[in-house]
């Protein structure tokens, strides 16, 4: 296998496929700064280290570098994430779809502090990709490491 074949790339265009891409998002640990909505291109972008649960499973504990990519926002909104602390590590723990006028609906960034992020969106359509970044999982806001099944 060449460097780079162990990347993870899903794209979800329905509940069920968010609920994946949930799964393998759950405990990315990352910055307000490096959340980005790009308006003119109905866009919001995260970037973040994504903690490897399969790898996990054989191999030590770590995280990747991952981006993932909300196609068709029309508005985001936040909750409990200040301006001010944008470079302090946040804890996602979930992404849902709660469907609206379908195929529209809000998608809910939920992090382990409280805080949400939601976006207005026309339909499905999400992106989680991974960088070429691995390093050993440390610790992230609203979980220890002491126990592997908290990471």
């Amino acid at each position: 296998m060449s460097a780079g074949d162990d990347r993870l790339k899903l794209l979800a265009l329905d509940r069920e496929g968010l609920d994946v891409v949930s799964a393998h998002a759950q405990n990315t640990c990352v910055k307000r700064a490096d959340m980005v909505w790009l308006p003119r291109q109905h866009r919001f972008v995260v970037a973040g280290m994504r903690y490897d649960w399969v790898a996990a499973k054989t191999g030590p504990a770590e995280r990747v570098s991952s981006v993932l990519r909300f196609d068709r926002v029309r508005k985001v909104s936040r909750l409990g994430l200040p301006e001010t602390s944008r470079d302090k590590p946040l804890n996602l723990v979930a992404v849902t779809f709660q469907k609206t006028d379908p195929p529209a609906g809000m998608i809910v960034l939920a992090f382990a502090d409280g805080g949400l992020v939601r976006l207005d969106v026309e339909c499905v359509e999400v992106e989680l990709r991974d960088l070429e970044l691995r390093a050993p999982a440390e610790s992230c806001p609203g979980h220890a490491l002491s126990d592997p099944s908290t990471v």
